[in-house]
């Protein structure tokens, strides 16, 4: 590896926004480390280095927070911390998974914060800047409560009251990230996703997002069509932001002098019904909807207020949610159809 290239550290790159950004790095001419308890679902990574590991462990973590170059030990430019325990509704709104969700992402970020606290200090330098991502699952429920007008605006996030756990688990880590930046000199920089759907994410299973999983639904129908079942009346709203543009938006982020937090997401809300509008319309398929009115739903309307994004780094999203979702359903229908094969032919 030669010094002058640019160096990353991509945590969670096993996982779907991870694995995206291993492969923005190495276009940009990074050397990149990928880390994750697991490998890439659907493809292989671009990492120069995929190592499976556990971040929970806090020797394993601060081992992987340097590397070699040329016989002598050095930090990293920058890291992504994108490693957590989470999922869709049916795995955060359930509160059968609570414990885990709470005590794994928090254990990761303190490994994370910890050792390159440690590691600034045997080295004397704080050059490593870490970007943290969290969540717009922190906002108040109460200012969500209107799925016509949510509020989402960064500095509504307190008088703290997410509706999940997941939702403080991602605001205390909030904090934790700016305490460390405020008491060690850490530079941090932090994001609030919201709803990012795309290609090669989780699709089925439990974990998998409301665009995917609205995907695979109509996919497995006939080609005719058929009916889905939907939690909730459908009269919920959200907004959802394609991969590649979160991509984007978090390179800036970390690229600017801006800490955050920031929301990073689209303007463009719609009913989880006229998203399985869009859905049919993309599939070319008739649908019809079961309303199942005592599934997970988590609040009635959430919505990406951009006026902070725009104002400090220049961003907005660009790409339709309609076409987010045809190049999200083609990638999905492929994965069906592949799955389908392998159990005929297994048969």
């Amino acid at each position: 590896m030669g010094s002058k290239k640019k160096s990353a550290l991509v945590l969670g790159a096993g996982g779907f926004i991870g694995s995206h950004m291993v492969k923005r790095l190495k276009l940009e001419g990074y050397w990149v480390r990928a880390v994750d308890i697991k490998h890439p679902e659907y493809s292989d990574s671009f990492a120069d280095e995929f190592i499976v590991a556990d971040m929970r462990d806090s020797i394993i973590t601060k081992e992987l927070l340097t590397y070699q170059i040329e016989n002598t030990k050095s930090v990293f430019d920058e890291v992504y911390q994108f490693a957590a325990d989470m999922g869709g509704a049916e795995y955060i709104f359930v509160g059968d998974n609570d414990a885990d969700i709470m005590h794994n992402s928090v254990i990761i970020n303190l490994n994370v914060l910890n050792s390159q606290k440690e590691i600034n200090e045997t080295y004397q330098t704080n050059m490593t800047k870490i970007f943290y991502s969290s969540s717009a699952c922190i906002y108040p429920e109460q200012n969500q409560l209107d799925p016509k007008s949510p509020n989402c605006a960064e500095n509504t996030a307190y008088p703290a009251s997410p509706d999940s756990e997941y939702g403080w688990e991602k605001i205390f880590s909030e904090r934790l990230y700016l305490t460390y930046a405020r008491n060690y000199k850490i530079p941090v920089r932090i994001a609030r996703y919201h709803n990012i759907f795309g290609p090669e994410g989780t699709w089925e299973g439990g974990k998998e997002k409301v665009p995917a999983a609205m995907c695979r639904k109509v996919g497995e129908l006939s080609a005719e069509g058929g009916t889905i079942d939907l939690w909730g009346d459908g009269n919920q709203t959200r907004s959802f932001l394609y991969i590649d543009e979160c991509i984007e938006a978090t390179k800036r982020l970390v690229n600017s002098d801006f800490q955050g937090p920031v929301n990073i997401g689209s303007e463009e809300m719609v009913s989880i019904n006229e998203l399985v509008a869009i859905v049919a319309k993309v599939a070319n398929k008739k649908v019809k909807r079961n309303h199942i009115l005592n599934g997970p739903i988590g609040v009635r309307g959430r919505n990406s207020n951009n006026d902070l994004i725009r104002e400090k780094l220049n961003w907005n999203y660009s790409q339709s949610l309609e076409k987010g979702i045809e190049k999200t359903y083609d990638w999905i229908s492929q994965q069906i159809k592949s799955k389908q094969n392998k159990m005929f032919f297994k048969d």
